[in-house]
């Protein structure tokens, strides 16, 4: 009540926003702009926040929704006049790095996984099995491309370089978005963009983050003792915890720790 009398001043507030699990395509359980969004939008807009902490522990996943939700961030924030911090947990890694990278500074605990500033695609053939049993597979296209990369049949070098250009594509997108979100503080003399990772403290030398820092002490260092948080998070109907969400649930829940599990989370 106190934020809305005139001549009383109001305890700072900052609104915290959790972005965790994989990143993926909507309506999949996944973290995506389409679940997302409207939380960041409530985040930055309702009772004009004094700032807006990104609680991040992500694997990665999808590039484009990874830029959605990061410009999403972003638009917010100038439209709202808002710094963004983000607090980084277990990993904040490929496309979870994209998100911190929206952030104006970032912080993690002594331990994160940070970087893995690249781009992955991974599948399997499986021609050789079909073949053994006997199985004949056909398929039929309009373009010559449309097959591109089937793994039913054996792997095509065209194919390949195809990918590798795609890959590099998306690729040269995530390194000029931490290029520029990170402006200034990251060295000249080092490529980053390899797909490496680093805990904190390393990552803090290199410029990829600001420091050692967790959500409420460095609030309270910017903001004062007295500074209050609000949380927004997504809220899911109790129906949908049944029937074919439960195991939508269940295969995402896979999925994500597969993601993790390549951090040695």
């Amino acid at each position: 009540m106190k934020r809305w009398l005139p001549f009383i001043k109001s305890n700072p507030r900052v609104a915290v926003v959790r972005l965790s699990g994989a990143i993926g395509m909507a309506g999949r359980g996944s973290l995506s702009d389409a679940t997302i969004g409207p939380i960041l939008e409530k985040a930055f807009r309702k009772g004009k926040p004094d700032a807006v902490a990104l609680e991040i522990n992500s694997p990665g996943g999808s590039p484009v929704q990874s830029s959605l939700i990061g410009a999403r961030i972003r638009r917010l924030a100038e439209e709202t006049d808002t710094k963004v911090y983000a607090f980084v947990e277990d990993v904040a890694a490929s496309g979870g790095y994209w998100l911190a990278a929206a952030a104006d500074e970032i912080w993690a605990d002594e331990s994160s996984v940070v970087g893995s500033i690249g781009v992955i695609s991974a599948g399997f053939g499986a021609h050789e099995f079909l073949a053994r049993y006997g199985i004949e597979r056909r398929v039929y296209t309009a373009g010559k491309s449309k097959s591109m990369l089937d793994p039913f049949r054996p792997e095509q070098e065209e194919d390949v370089a195809r990918l590798k250009e795609l890959l590099e594509d998306i690729h040269a997108n995530f390194k000029d978005h931490v290029s520029e979100r990170r402006k200034g503080k990251l060295p000249e003399d080092q490529d980053l963009f390899t797909g490496e990772i680093w805990l904190a403290r390393r990552a803090t030398q290199l410029g990829l983050i600001d420091g050692v820092a967790h959500i409420r002490p460095k609030m309270q260092e910017i903001f004062g003792e007295k500074v209050s948080f609000r949380r927004y998070g997504i809220r899911r109907p109790l129906f949908q915890r049944f029937g074919v969400q439960l195991v939508q649930d269940a295969l995402t829940g896979i999925e994500e720790r597969a993601e993790f599990a390549r951090f040695g989370l």
